[in-house]
Parts: structure tokens; sequence; C-alpha cells
């Protein structure tokens, strides 16, 4: 039995998660009381589009562009739309290139130097209130790719 169970963690070690379930493990991972407000966010934002695939980055569920997209420097992180921030007992989004946006809603916050915007939500309830300015904001960042 002992040999059996060090198999079956080297299958595990060797096995590859898709960036699906590794996000799936971290919102699993997540306090009780947030796990719940994230699940909701992540699917909000994977429903926004059919193009919108999720990763961890930076320790944290983010969400980029799959389509086509003309040829630019990875520095300038244009492919990258959301990277949660989940320290310090809130929930922020931010759009690294969130400047380029008219958001009419007053959803986007912040004006920094290097184009990035965020939101922030309180919890599961302000999430769902702010659910469709989201979503209009996500489309809008579809709609400035440069393809």
């Amino acid at each position: 039995m002992f040999i059996a169970g060090i198999f079956d963690l080297t299958i595990m070690a060797n096995t590859k998660r898709t960036d699906q379930e590794l996000v799936t493990a971290h919102i699993e991972n997540l306090p009780a009381d947030l796990a719940p407000a994230i699940a909701h966010l992540r699917q909000a934002i994977l429903r926004a589009h059919p193009e919108i695939a999720e990763q961890i980055k930076w320790n944290s569920p983010a969400f980029y562009y799959t389509g086509e997209m003309k040829a630019f420097d990875a520095k300038e992180y244009k492919r990258d739309l959301i990277v949660m921030n989940l320290n310090r007992g809130k929930i922020l989004l931010v759009l690294p290139t969130g400047q380029r946006l008219k958001d009419t809603s007053g959803l986007l916050e912040g004006k920094y130097t290097d184009g990035r915007r965020l939101i922030t939500f309180k919890d599961l309830a302000d999430i769902k209130k702010k659910e469709a300015a989201l979503t209009a904001i996500i489309n809008e960042w579809i709609d400035t790719v440069d393809r």
C-alpha cells in the first residue's frame, strides 16, 4: 500500500494541470467567505466573451484575450484583460490596459501612468449589482483589440 501511495503521488506530480484546473484549485483554497464571490466573478468574466481564457498569473486568477491580434511587444501586456488582486480583504480587478476604455458606468477607478485601471468589489452582492457594467467594460475592451 505504501508503494501504491508513492506511485500515485508520482503520477500526480508528473501530470500537468490545465489553466482551468489551476484557477479552480486557487479559488477552492480561498477563505470560505471569499470563494463563492470569486467563483461567481470568474464565471461572469468568462461568460462575457467566448475569446476570453483564464490562467494563474502573479499568483492570482487572470483573464486574457485568445483571439487574433497584430504582433506586439510581450512586455506591453496587450493580451491581458484582467488580473485579480485578492489582498487586504477586498476584491480588486486590475485591467493593465484599462485606461484606453471610455467607461461610462464609473466602474473603472484610478488614473495610473502605466495605463492600468481598477475595479473594486466588496462582496458577492456587489459583484452581482455591477455585473452588467463589468460585461460592458469587457466587451468594450474586446472591441479595442488591435487585430
